[in-house]
C-alpha cells in the first residue's frame, strides 16, 4: 500500500504540478509572440477537452492492460508536448502541442489511471482516504511546482523554463515501473466479484443510473471554476496593478491549502455521505467568489481567497471518484472516471476559452466570474439527490 501511495502521489505531483503553472506563461508568450489571450486560452482549452475525451479510452487501456504501460507513454508525450510548446512558431502548432499533445499526455499521467491502481490495490474501507492522499499529492505539486516554474521563467526565460519542465516530467517513467501490478488480472477478477462486465455493459449501466449523470453534471462545474481561476487569475491580478509575485504566491497557496482540503475530503468521504460533502464544497465556492469580488482587491484579499478556494480546489476529486467506485465497483473504475472527467474537461474548456474570449471582447473578466457563481449554486443542488448505494446486478451470462 505504501508503495502505491508514494509512487502514485509522486506521479500526480509532477503531472498536476506542472500543468497548474501554465497560467504563468500566458503573458510572457502572448507578449513576445504577439498573440491574443484568446489564442493562448484556446490552446489550453483544447488541452483540457482532449484530456477529457481521450481519457475515456486511456482509462479503458489502463483497465485492460494495467497502469504502468500507460504511464510511460503518457510521460513521453508530456515531455514532447512541453518541448513543442516552447518551440511553436505559430498558434496552430502551439495549439497542437500545448493543447492536443499535452492533453493526451495528461490522460495517462493523472488521477484516472492512478485511481485505478488504488482501487485495485487497496480495500474498500481505505479507498476514499487513499484517493484523498493522491489528490493531496497533486495539490502539493501545485504548491511546490508553481513557484518553481515562476522562478524558472524569471531566470531562464519562458522557452528554457518549458524545456526544464520537459526533462522533469520524464522522471514519471521510473515511477511507472514501480507501479507495475504483477497480480493485475487476478485483482480484476476479484474486484468483479466473479461477474466480468464487458465495457459496453459497464457503460450502459452507468448511463442508465441517475446518480452517475448527476455526478457528471457537478464535475462539469468543478472544471469550469478551477481552470478559469487557474489560467486567468495571474492576468486578472496584473490588470489591476498587482505585482507578478502575488499571482505566483496565490496559486501556490491554492496548492498548499488543497493538500489539507483534499486529504480531509477523502477522510470525511470514508465516514460521511459524499453527496453532502460535494454539495457543501460547491456552495462554499460560490460564496467565496462573491466575497472576493465585493471586497477591495489587495494582495491580502487575494491570499485569503486563494486559501479558501485552495481548501476546496480538488476536494471534489476523491469524493466524486470514491462515489463512482462505491456505486459501480472498481473493475471499470478508470474508464467510468474518464467519462465523468470528460464532463469536467468540457467545463474546463469553457472556463478557459470563455475567459479569454470575453476578456478580448469586453476588456473584463466580470461576466465569467458571475457565471462561475451561478454554476457553483447549480452544482451544489444537483449533488444532493445522488444515491451512493452499490448497484444491484443480476448474474451475468457465462
Amino acid at each position: 500500500m505504501a508503495r502505491v501511495l508514494l509512487c502514485g502521489g509522486a506521479v500526480v505531483t509532477l503531472s498536476m504540478g506542472i500543468r497548474h503553472g501554465f497560467g504563468l506563461w500566458l503573458q510572457p508568450i502572448t507578449q513576445e509572440m504577439g498573440w491574443t489571450r484568446e489564442s493562448f486560452a484556446l490552446a489550453l482549452a483544447v488541452q483540457n477537452l482532449s484530456w477529457g475525451l481521450i481519457g475515456i479510452f486511456t482509462g479503458m487501456l489502463a483497465d485492460r492492460f494495467g497502469a504502468s504501460k500507460v504511464l510511460v507513454f503518457g510521460a513521453l508525450l508530456y515531455a514532447l508536448g512541453l518541448a513543442g510548446m516552447a518551440w511553436a512558431p505559430n498558434t496552430l502548432i502551439f495549439t497542437l502541442t500545448a493543447g492536443l499533445l499535452i492533453g493526451m499526455a495528461q490522460t495517462g499521467t493523472t488521477y484516472a489511471v492512478i485511481y485505478g491502481v488504488i482501487g485495485r490495490q487497496l480495500p474498500a474501507e481505505k479507498r476514499s482516504w487513499a484517493m484523498g492522499v493522491a489528490a493531496a499529492a497533486g495539490s502539493f505539486g501545485q504548491f511546490f511546482m508553481v513557484p518553481v516554474e515562476g522562478q524558472l521563467i524569471a531566470s531562464l526565460g519562458w522557452q528554457n523554463a518549458l524545456l526544464v519542465c520537459a526533462v522533469l516530467v520524464l522522471t514519471i517513467v521510473p515511477l511507472a515501473f514501480a507501479l507495475r501490478e504483477p497480480n493485475f488480472h487476478a485483482l480484476k477478477r476479484s474486484a468483479a466479484g466473479g461477474q466480468q462486465q464487458t465495457i459496453a455493459q459497464a457503460v450502459a449501466e452507468a448511463f442508465r443510473n441517475p446518480s452517475f449523470l448527476l455526478l457528471t453534471a457537478g464535475y462539469f462545474v468543478c472544471g469550469f471554476q478551477v481552470m478559469f481561476i487557474g489560467v486567468h487569475m495571474p492576468s486578472y491580478l496584473k490588470d489591476f496593478g498587482l505585482p507578478p509575485h502575488v499571482a505566483s504566491y496565490s496559486l501556490a497557496l491554492i496548492g498548499l491549502f488543497n493538500i489539507f482540503g483534499t486529504y480531509l475530503a477523502g477522510t470525511l468521504g470514508q465516514r460521511m455521505a459524499k453527496r453532502y460533502l460535494l454539495s457543501g464544497i460547491y456552495f462554499i465556492r460560490a460564496i467565496a467568489i462573491v466575497v472576493f469580488l465585493l471586497v477591495p482587491l489587495s494582495p491580502w484579499s487575494v491570499y485569503v481567497f486563494a486559501a479558501v478556494m485552495g481548501f476546496l480546489w480538488l476536494s471534489t476529486v476523491p469524493l466524486t471518484n470514491g462515489a463512482i467506485a462505491q456505486i459501480f465497483g472498481v473493475q471499470h473504475l478508470s474508464m467510468l472516471s474518464g467519462f465523468v472527467f470528460f464532463s469536467h474537461q468540457i467545463g474546463s474548456f469553457l472556463g478557459i476559452w470563455l475567459g479569454g474570449y470575453l476578456y478580448d471582447h469586453t476588456g473584463s473578466y466580470d461576466v465569467v466570474w458571475y457565471v462561475a457563481i451561478g454554476l457553483g449554486v447549480f452544482a451544489g443542488l444537483v449533488n444532493l439527490p445522488v444515491k451512493e448505494e452499490p448497484v444491484q446486478r443480476l448474474p451475468l451470462a457465462a
